[in-house]
């Protein structure tokens, strides 16, 4: 940053004129003779501070709650104890403070003195030649407000107030007041720079060093600034020495007060500039860090523990000492060791995540569990949201999240700044975290036994536990394709009915008049077979406004049974699509599994734009067909009927429907981001009628009704 400033001292000014901060920051190196003592310049600065902020003249002599400790001092080669670097301090501060006195007294310029400061402190290091300087003028300053503040009541003050020839001065404290204010001003960026050297010099060399451009960009701006703020002390000082003796014709002085307010305007943007590098400082030390808790994330995952703690405490950062879990039923903080030698699943969701994927897995977690009670049960669920760090942790992000909070029956963390960087970045990486919710399964020891156990707990709830790759194996090898396995979850009257041995007819779309037309046909073929037959609504996946008026009529009209939520409908489809990620993650194809032929036999009844049923009879009869299709088959009933007295039902239907369908006809296939999202799209997807390849597309479709 380029500066220009012309200074002026006492009542007779002495106009310097410099080339700019970077020329200033020039002649500050040729004087930095660094001895290599190191010293923890913070507790210094903190007494400066400290100074300043009482000696204020509004304060009222204390600031309650301030700490005057210094106690912190580092001890660095070479070694000293803590009182002997305060008294080689004192010393310094001294000297400077006499170097300036004494300039000032003589009319020296404000470059001058400066660099005469810069001399006494040349072997200190950055931070501590500013600090040095500015605890200087401090003692200069704090002892002219202790006078000030005592003078009307303390004998002792108004003598010195005497001797410094200052009555006329104080007793004209309303036009003093604009100048000093102005001064605040300064001695607050001032101490801004400071701390900023300060901060710069405590940047962890392990995560940042000298060549790295951010830090060399810095350290070559850190001369001129220290240039700056000593010069600053001088000018102060200034202002402090130059009322001795001085009366209205100092106080009313413009240009001291043009060149104060210059002043301020000059370091502030030395500061604004050197905040600017010590954030991309920080950006890279934070991004190295990030880099280092990643890796260590990924020796930790490799690596073989006793138990899960230290994984979950990878995971869950505790912060301030509080435990780190909320705990939903008891509404308060809980430690983490609760979930030793438990299996752990964490639902890793945004803060956007949609009501029925909740109101499901809130189902299965209160299923009975593997132990009648929680504190027996062998799994538990934590919520980790991932936030966008990039984008503050607003009012908006904060309701979101104690609302969704509010609404899960099982743990979650205190707060989603709990969930480092590196932890999202590994969660995204290696989990594959997008924006659909996982559920990651880890074992008793913290071993991940499942990516993402969601598509489980949807097809068998939590008779899936403990929800690994060998339980969903063990579960599809006692599977067949039975209305069991495609709906008995989704309304329990379905049991009632395969008890009772009812044809159970299961049928979707959204054309009323289809909807209508079948249904009065199928109670009639049923009256005249003689059959006690059940139909339900499964509308289409993803319902909207036009699933549920067709319910409502459905039920005025009395046409068939409906769902008691339209939630249900959406997970009736959704625990399809399920069903197809779990075929193919275990290496099956249409080609060869008869119950992958079926569920995209399913998808695809959903994709077309037309209705759809499957009859069922028990759990080894099922016939299932497009709306055209099945339609017409139960209008042309008595061609089959006697077909069906010898052979039944379901399977007269079946032989009839095979009769109908065409040489070649399309389907569609349409697996939404619910369903791709738990695996890689595949590159070979086969029609489960004429065996033949189908072309691949990607489809975006809004949700119409």
């Amino acid at each position: 940053m380029e500066l220009s400033y012309v200074s002026h001292t006492g009542s007779n000014p002495h106009m310097v004129s410099t080339s700019g901060g970077k020329a200033m920051g020039r002649q500050m190196e040729a004087t930095h003779e660094p001895a290599g003592i190191e010293i923890n310049m913070k507790p210094i600065l903190d007494i400066v501070e400290v100074i300043f902020r009482r000696a204020s003249p509004n304060a009222a002599g204390t600031v309650e709650g301030e700490n005057m400790q210094v106690d912190a001092l580092d001890e660095t080669a070479p070694r000293y104890s803590i009182d002997q670097l305060f008294d080689v301090l004192s010393v310094t501060i001294n000297r400077i403070s006499c170097e300036i006195a004494y300039r000032l007294s003589i009319g020296e310029d404000a470059h001058s003195t400066t660099l005469a400061v810069a001399q006494v402190v040349k072997s200190y290091s950055w931070d501590a030649k500013v600090v040095l300087a500015l605890a200087a003028f401090a003692m200069t300053y704090g002892e002219f407000l202790l006078v000030v503040q005592l003078y009307t009541t303390n004998p002792l003050a108004r003598g010195i107030v005497l001797l410094k020839q200052w009555p006329e001065v104080l007793t004209r404290a309303d036009l003093l007041k604009p100048k000093f204010d102005t001064l605040a001003n300064l001695i607050n960026v001032m101490l801004l720079v400071a701390k900023c050297i300060v901060e710069f010099k405590e940047l962890p060399s392990k995560y940042i060093s000298p060549e790295d451009p951010e830090m060399s960009s810095a350290n070559s701006d850190i001369p001129s600034a220290v240039y700056w703020t000593i010069r600053s002390t001088v000018i102060c000082a200034s202002q402090i020495i130059g009322l001795t003796g001085m009366g209205h014709e100092f106080i009313s002085s413009t240009t001291d007060a043009w060149e104060l307010s210059s002043l301020v305007h000059n370091i502030n943007g030395i500061y604004n500039d050197l905040m600017e590098k010590l954030k991309h400082c920080r950006q890279r030390i934070n991004e190295r860090k990030d880099i280092e808790a990643y890796q260590t994330l990924l020796r930790l995952f490799d690596a073989i523990h006793a138990d899960n703690m230290k994984i979950l405490k990878a995971l869950i950062y505790a912060k301030d000492g509080q435990p780190p879990l909320w705990d939903a039923t008891t509404k308060q903080r809980v430690r983490i060791e609760l979930l030793r030698q438990k299996y752990v699943l964490l639902l890793i969701t945004d803060l956007v995540v949609p009501n029925q994927e909740l109101l499901i897995l809130e189902h299965v977690y209160n299923e009975p569990r593997v132990q009648p009670t929680r504190a027996e049960s062998q799994y538990e669920v934590i919520w980790i949201p991932v936030v966008d760090r990039s984008t503050p942790f607003d009012d908006t992000k904060k309701k979101q999240f104690e609302s969704l909070q509010a609404t899960m029956p099982w743990y979650s963390v205190g707060h989603p700044s709990m969930i480092e960087p590196a932890v999202i970045r590994y969660i995204k990486e290696v989990w594959g975290f997008s924006k659909k919710p996982l559920l990651v399964v880890l074992d008793l020891q913290g071993r991940v036994v499942n990516p993402n156990a969601i598509h489980m707990m949807f097809i068998w709830g939590s008779l899936a536990f403990p929800f690994t790759k060998i339980r969903e194996e063990a579960l599809w090898k006692e599977e067949t394709w039975r209305i069991e396995l495609l709906a008995d979850s989704i309304d329990p009257s379905i049991i009632n009915w395969l008890t009772e041995r009812k044809v159970i007819c299961l049928y979707g779309g959204e054309n009323m008049d289809w909807i209508r037309k079948f249904t009065t046909t199928a109670r009639a073929v049923a009256q005249t077979a003689n059959i006690k037959l059940e139909m339900l609504y499964m509308g289409k996946s993803n319902p909207k406004e036009k699933v549920r008026r067709n319910m409502t009529t459905i039920q005025r009209e009395n046409l068939s049974h409906v769902l008691p939520d339209i939630s249900l409908i959406w997970f009736f489809w959704v625990r399809l699509e399920s069903m197809w990620h779990s075929r193919v993650q275990h290496g099956v194809t249409v080609e060869n599994d008869q119950i992958l032929q079926e569920i995209m036999t399913m998808l695809s009844f959903d994709a077309s734009d037309q209705g759809w049923a499957v009859i069922a009879r028990g759990s080894d009869e099922i016939a299932r067909a497009k709306a055209e299709i099945i339609l017409k088959s139960l209008e042309e009933y008595t061609a089959w009927e006697a077909l069906a007295a010898e052979k039944g039902f379901i399977p007269a239907l079946n032989d009839h429907i095979q009769g109908l369908h065409t040489e070649h006809h399309c389907n569609r296939l349409i697996l939404p981001e619910t369903t791709v999202g738990f695996g890689s799209i595949h590159e070979r997807v086969v029609c489960v009628e004429c065996g033949k390849p189908m072309e691949k597309f990607f489809l975006y479709r809004c949700c119409n009704d």
